[in-house]
C-alpha cells in the first residue's frame, strides 16, 4: 500500500467522522450545553435576586426593628408619665389627707386646751377660795359670792 493512498483514505475517512459527528453528535451536544449554560445563567440571575431581595429585607427587617424601638420608647415614656401622675396624685392625697389629720388634732388640741383650761380656771377659784378663806378666817359662801368668783375666774 501506497502512503499516498492511506493518507487519502484516512482523510476520508476523517471527513466522514466529522460529517457524521457534526450531523448527528454535534447538535445534541450543543443543545445540551447551551440548555446547561441557559439554565447557569438562570441561577446567577435567581441567586442575584435573591440577593438583592435578602437586603431588602434586612432593610426592611432593620426598618421594623427602629420602629419597634420608637415604640417601646413611646411606651415606656408613656408609662414614666402615668407613673409620675400617679405619684403625683399620691402625693397630692396624703397631704390633703395629712392636712385633715392636723386639723383634726389641732381641733382636738384646742378643745383639751380649752377643757385644761375650764379645769385650771376651777381650781384656781378653789386655790382662791381657800386663801380667801384662810386670810379673812371666815367661811365664803361660794352662792353668795358666785359674781366675784366669776369675774375672778374671767381674769385668770
Amino acid at each position: 500500500m501506497n502512503i499516498n493512498a492511506t493518507l487519502f483514505a484516512q482523510m476520508i475517512v476523517f471527513g466522514i467522522l466529522i460529517w457524521v459527528t457534526m450531523k448527528f453528535i454535534w447538535p445534541p451536544l450543543k443543545t445540551a450545553m447551551d440548555d446547561r449554560a441557559l439554565r447557569i445563567a438562570e441561577g446567577l440571575s435567581a441567586a442575584e435576586r435573591a440577593q438583592a431581595e435578602l437586603k431588602d429585607a434586612d432593610a426592611r427587617v432593620a426598618d421594623e426593628i427602629k420602629k419597634a424601638r420608637v415604640q417601646a420608647s413611646e411606651i415606656i415614656d408613656k408609662a414614666q408619665q402615668q407613673a409620675n401622675l400617679i405619684l403625683d396624685k399620691a402625693k397630692a392625697d396624703a397631704l390633703l389627707e395629712a392636712a385633715r389629720q392636723k386639723a383634726v388634732a389641732q381641733a382636738e388640741i384646742d378643745g383639751m386646751v380649752g377643757k385644761a383650761r375650764e379645769s385650771l380656771r376651777g381650781q384656781v377659784a378653789a386655790l382662791a377660795m381657800q386663801g380667801a378663806q384662810k386670810i379673812i378666817q371666815r367661811e365664803i359662801n361660794p352662792d353668795t359670792h358666785k359674781a366675784l368668783l366669776d369675774q375672778l375666774v374671767a381674769e385668770i
